[in-house]
């Protein structure tokens, strides 16, 4: 599944990929928030998406005003791999590299266009699987 959320500075852009999602034929779950003009607080978002998510399977996408404070908040969970779409290579790396499963974006710095094409890699890129990214990725869950 995947799984979308923002805090109200990410609303109009969560709105925006649901419009794509919705073309693009990709199944999602909204867990909010359900307007712009309510301030909200971002961990609570970010916090819900996460306690979603089965972290082997599931993804999530996450909006705030600069993708940096859900993304702070979602790494916080063990198996999350949050990473913030700054360009199409940084998310094609973290998909293949770091086999990020989830993707924050600004809605105050990202275009329309730049977070569809960020989406659609986050969502067409696999894990390369290689044994050197599989052993960096086992040392990021803590104990």
């Amino acid at each position: 599944m995947l799984y979308l959320a923002s805090d109200h500075a990410g609303y109009r852009l969560k709105e925006i990929a649901k419009q794509f999602l919705d073309f693009l034929e990709t199944e999602y779950t909204d867990l909010g928030t359900d307007n712009d003009e309510t301030p909200v607080d971002y961990p609570d978002y970010a916090k819900k998406l996460v306690k979603k998510m089965n972290g082997k399977k599931d993804r999530g996408i996450l909006f705030c005003g600069t993708g940096s404070g859900m993304c702070i908040m979602a790494n916080r969970y063990k198996g999350i791999r949050a990473v913030v779409g700054n360009n199409e290579h940084e998310v094609l790396l973290g998909r293949s590299h770091n086999d990020v499963n989830v993707l924050c974006l600004g809605g105050r710095l990202t275009g329309e266009n730049a977070a569809k094409k960020m989406i659609k890699i986050f969502l067409d890129t696999p894990f390369s699987g290689e044994a050197r990214h599989k052993r960096r990725i086992k040392k990021l869950d803590l104990k």
